[in-house]
């Protein structure tokens, strides 16, 4: 369905990953590691005493663990999650969100309501929204 001047908007909420699951600042990137191949997801947020501190992504594994050689099991996620969160509130459209990803050079990027976390999209969810409903 189009609107009169453009694509539907669809709704970030529409596209966004409810957050079920979270690792801790002290988990080793092991267990990071077995929880994002378990869950199927690229990344998870990372959560201390009830409060997101930040995100760990597989390209944080990689990059940030891995191609320095550390043993996954001995670093934690602490050392490698990436902080602050970026968010973007879910009234902003998907262009919106597009153009904050670029712009950070991010794949995940948080949503917030009324400033409190309610999950996480990423480049893949923009690009099945593109593919189905609009164009950049």
């Amino acid at each position: 369905m189009v609107v009169a001047g453009g694509p539907i908007q669809r709704p970030l909420a529409m596209m966004m990953r409810p957050i079920t699951k979270t690792v801790r600042p002290d988990d080793s990137l092991l267990v990071v590691a077995q929880q994002l191949r378990d869950a199927r997801v690229g990344a998870m947020l990372v959560a201390d005493h009830g409060d997101y501190v930040g995100i760990v992504s597989e390209a944080d594994l990689v990059r940030k663990a891995m191609a320095s050689g550390a043993a996954s099991d001995q670093v934690t996620v602490r050392s490698v999650m990436s902080a602050p969160l970026m968010t973007i509130d879910i009234a902003q459209s998907a262009h919106e969100a597009s153009d904050v990803m670029a712009e950070r050079g991010i794949r995940h990027l948080v949503i917030t309501d009324e400033g409190r976390v309610v999950g996480m999209i990423s480049v893949r969810d923009l690009l099945r929204y593109f593919k189905n409903w609009g164009t950049l």
